[in-house]
């Protein structure tokens, strides 16, 4: 299957204005997965792009949607109360654009945690499960699992996608943490990735190799709830 053309919105956020986001859906869509970027780099980062081809060739549709911050090319993140308003924004209008197809939401690291703080403090309409990929567990250097406290009061099902060498999820808090939120939450381990999903040449494999074992593990997970 072909990716299709991407489609450029502009979503309205409560309190914020609005915020850009592109819309990427394959005629044979069965999900779509509301797709939030990391701290550091916006909607149309490389490895963004990446997963969004990944996904639609794979069936699923992605709505990837810029945080105000990221918009106004400020590299200070908003605050949390912001943040989640724009994960509520992009959820609407993945419903709306997307009518009729189950909606998952997430995102990478800082996208996925916005996520997940949003959903705990109220459930997000419609969406069925949530997605991420690297969550951010604690600082690079600081480990804690103070940033999970929030997890526990989600209660739909959960996919953690995590390379075993993510400096910002040291696997000894990680397991746990995954394991005491129960059957809603499943790990995947992606051996010798780091946060990025890269690995060094000595692991044997590449990037591209990688990142097909993650997408094809979103896939599965997704389509064991549908």
């Amino acid at each position: 299957m072909q990716a299709p053309d991407t489609q450029s919105l502009k979503i309205k956020v409560d309190h914020a204005g609005m915020v850009s986001a592109l819309l990427m859906r394959p005629p044979q869509a069965r999900a779509t997965y509301v797709f939030a970027h990391g701290a550091g780099a916006g909607m149309t980062h490389a490895s963004m792009e990446v997963i969004a081809t990944g996904l639609a060739v794979r069936g699923i549709a992605t709505l990837r949607y810029q945080f105000p911050y990221m918009d106004k090319g400020s590299k200070r993140p908003d605050p949390p109360a912001i943040a989640h308003a724009a994960v509520r924004a992009a959820v609407a209008e993945a419903a709306q654009r997307c009518a009729g197809l189950p909606i998952f939401a997430g995102g990478k690291s800082f996208g996925g945690r916005m996520t997940s703080q949003a959903q705990a403090i109220e459930p997000l309409a419609g969406v069925r499960g949530l997605v991420f990929l690297a969550f951010p567990l604690h600082p690079a250097g600081k480990p804690s699992s103070e940033r999970a406290k929030h997890l526990a009061d989600i209660k739909i099902p959960m996919l953690f996608l995590q390379g075993t060498r993510d400096a910002l999820a040291e696997l000894k808090l990680l397991e746990p943490m995954v394991k005491q939120l129960g059957s809603l939450a499943t790990l995947h381990l992606v051996k010798e990735a780091d946060h990025s999903f890269h690995v060094l040449a000595r692991s044997g494999r590449n990037d591209r190799e990688v990142m097909d074992e993650v997408l094809d593990t979103f896939v599965a997970w997704v389509d064991s709830i549908l």
